[in-house]
Parts: C-alpha cells; sequence; structure tokens
C-alpha cells in the first residue's frame, strides 16, 4: 500500500502558517488590514508607506488590493509578541498585539528622566550606567530617609528636578515636575521610582512629606517601576499633587525640601 505521509506537528504548522505573514523587509509581522502587490506579495502597512514599488518583484503597490482570505486566516492565528526574542512566551490575537506590547514586561527600557530629550533605550541592567554617563548632573543620596531639596521653585515655565536615593541595595528616582495639566492652573507631581521591574517595586513603599510651620502634607505609595515612567503616574494623579499656593507655604527662600523615607514591605 502506499505509505501515509505522517501529520505535522501541531507546533510545527503553527509556526508555518505565522511565518507566511512575515515581512520581507523588516520581518515583522503584516496584519490586517492586509494589502498585496498586482503578483499577490505582501508587505506591512508600516513599510508599504516607505516604498515605493514590491519589494519582492518590484511590481506597483498601487493601487491597493486588499487580500481578505489571508485576513480571515490571519484572525484565526495567535501572532507570538515582539519581544519573544528577550522572553515574552505570550501568544496574541493580531487586534490585542499592539496593546500588550505597548506594557510587555519584556520590552526595552527608555531612559527614566523626565521629558523627552533623552532617546535611550536598553536593558534594566544598563540604566545605571547610562544615568551615570549620560545624566552625571543628578545627585545621588544614600539612605533610607533623606530630604529632596527642589531648588528655584518659582522658575516659570514647566520644570523638573531630579534626584537619586540608594538604599536596601536599590536606586530610586525622585521626581518633582511642575507643569500646567489644566490651563492657567500650574501644578507640582512628586513621585518615586524604582530602577526596577514592577514586581520589585512591590517589595516597597515610599513615603512624601512637606513640613512647615505647624503644617505637615503627606503621601504614601508603592514606588512605580521606570517601565511605567513618570507620564503615567502624573497623568493618573497617582503622585504628590500640590499647587503653588500650597508649595509657598512650604517653601523657603524659593526652595523646597521634601522628606523622602523609602521602606520594604513584608511579602
Amino acid at each position: 500500500g502506499l505509505d501515509k505521509v505522517p501529520p505535522i506537528p501541531h507546533e510545527v504548522f503553527l509556526d508555518l502558517l505565522t511565518s507566511l505573514f512575515e515581512c520581507p523587509v523588516c520581518f515583522d509581522y503584516v496584519l490586517p488590514p492586509i494589502l498585496q502587490c498586482q503578483a499577490g506579495h505582501l508587505v506591512c502597512n508600516q513599510c508599504r508607506q516607505k516604498l515605493s514599488c514590491c519589494p519582492t518583484c518590484r511590481g506597483a503597490l498601487t493601487p491597493s488590493i486588499r487580500n481578505l482570505a489571508m485576513e480571515k486566516v490571519a484572525s484565526a492565528v495567535l501572532f507570538p509578541c515582539k519581544y519573544a526574542t528577550t522572553g515574552c512566551s505570550l501568544t496574541l490575537h493580531h487586534t490585542e498585539k499592539p496593546e500588550h506590547e505597548d506594557v510587555c514586561e519584556y520590552r526595552p527600557y527608555s531612559c527614566p528622566c523626565p521629558g523627552a530629550s533623552c532617546k535611550w533605550q536598553g536593558s534594566l541592567e544598563a540604566v545605571m550606567s547610562h544615568l551615570m554617563h549620560a545624566h552625571k548632573s543628578i545627585t545621588t543620596l544614600q539612605g533610607e530617609d533623606i530630604v529632596f531639596l527642589a531648588t528655584d521653585i518659582n522658575l516659570p515655565g514647566a520644570v523638573d528636578w531630579v534626584m537619586m536615593q540608594s538604599c536596601f541595595g536599590q536606586h530610586f528616582m525622585l521626581v518633582l515636575e511642575k507643569q500646567e495639566k489644566y490651563e492657567g492652573h500650574q501644578q507640582f507631581f512628586a513621585v518615586v521610582l524604582l530602577i526596577g521591574t514592577r514586581k520589585q517595586a512591590e517589595n516597597f513603599a515610599y513615603r512624601l512629606e512637606l513640613n512647615g510651620s505647624r503644617r505637615r502634607l503627606t503621601w504614601e505609595a508603592t514606588p512605580r517601576s521606570i517601565h511605567d515612567g513618570v507620564a503615567a503616574a502624573i497623568m493618573n494623579s497617582d503622585c504628590l499633587v500640590f499647587d503653588t499656593a500650597i508649595a509657598h507655604l512650604f517653601a523657603d527662600n524659593g526652595n523646597l525640601g521634601i522628606n523622602v523615607t523609602i521602606s520594604t514591605c513584608c511579602p
């Protein structure tokens, strides 16, 4: 009789399927809406915008031709996260991919300094040496209980103050930002971030305290991971928030001292 062809193992079949969606230019996946050239070759939408002809056959990319059959297949397949090479083992429906990849714990770390001026990205292990070399002006204080002194808080416009605190064998970043979240209403936002993962951050608590003449303002929370960044904390007001009037109650000659205490939580 005829020899039967052994069935392809399921994993191999899925790899084969997803490989059909590889963009020939960037090797990322071609996801819906899927467009093809006259000859039927695919290219992802990001690359397509930069190309004048098909990278496979040099044929025309216009007019746009939708490939609905491939879109249906794409909707039935789970795609690996784009950080699979750095350790993420998730496979996702193409509609869930962008959202997951924005917060994937295996994505690279960005420079934690506030403001968007520094474009550095790298591994968590490389963050500290980046800060030491590229942002030498940041002071570091040792100990779990320190005073973060922000000078010249009356400077006009959006300003930020940054400092590092080392304790419990970890490095924490202290950020005070002054910005107009609402038109004409200037506010201060103070937050502590751990140079570490979200999971590591959960082992700590921090307290920020403003002390003045018979007044005290306190905020206590879990530090944020630098993976989540300062902007998200400010957007959600998940930090110590106070306006310029309050700042003046606690300031001394335009300088504001914030007591920062970091403690460990029992697991």
